[in-house]
């Protein structure tokens, strides 16, 4: 985190970055928006929407958003591969004419690291435990723009002032609000009650 943090110093307003974690593949499964990237119909149904704006507020449409997340018991397809299909908690989204995406998911959950080896080792040391609070990864490229690895972290997950691996922001942390309303749900194509997240994205212009 602290070489991250170093290597990725952001200008005012700009959406902070994180790290990458061991969990991203090459090509996530393209999706249209408002796709489900929930293959598997477990955990607390959720939307995530947002927009994506350069620095000076320029909406930035055709940008890719790349996202992957743990499903609701704290594991990524790629550590499950007879459980889950590949792909499932995947998705890479591009941008409309007004700098929007948005996305149906669930709720991820927090989960602890892998604690072998030398990793467990250090963290016994430490006196750290190995867990991660509930986060959804994005990986956010524009032409013009620096790339930005970053997370959300689900505002009052367990973990969320000890991260086992230092990554969380103040920035990064959101509201994952419980919306009970019909109407609403039937907008974005879910029943009953949902969490909805609303993240919007700012990117370094280069040079």
């Amino acid at each position: 985190m602290l070489v991250e943090t170093i290597n990725n110093r952001k200008t005012a307003g700009a959406t902070e970055s994180t790290v990458l974690g061991p969990f991203h593949v090459v090509e996530s499964p393209r999706r249209a928006a408002g796709d489900s990237i929930d293959l598997v119909g477990t955990g607390p149904q959720c939307v995530v929407e947002g927009r994506v704006l350069s620095a000076d507020g320029t909406p930035l449409p055709g940008t890719e958003v790349d996202v992957w997340q743990a499903n609701d018991q704290g594991f990524y397809d790629v550590q499950q591969p007879d459980v889950q299909p590949r792909g499932n908690g995947r998705g890479l989204f591009t941008t409309g004419q007004d700098g929007a995406f948005w996305f149906r998911t669930i709720v991820p959950s927090h989960y602890p690291i892998p604690n072998d080896g030398p990793v467990g080792t250090l963290l016994e040391a430490s006196r750290r435990h190995p867990y991660r609070p509930a986060h959804i990864h994005f990986i956010v490229t524009a032409p013009g723009h620096r790339p930005l690895t970053t997370h959300i972290f689900v505002a009052g997950s367990p973990y969320i002032e000890s991260d086992a691996v230092f990554a969380v922001k103040k920035s990064l942390i959101t509201e994952f609000t419980l919306v009970d309303d019909p109407v609403r749900a039937a907008r974005y194509g879910v029943t009953g009650p949902f969490r909805l997240a609303t993240f919007d994205i700012v990117l370094q212009p280069e040079g």
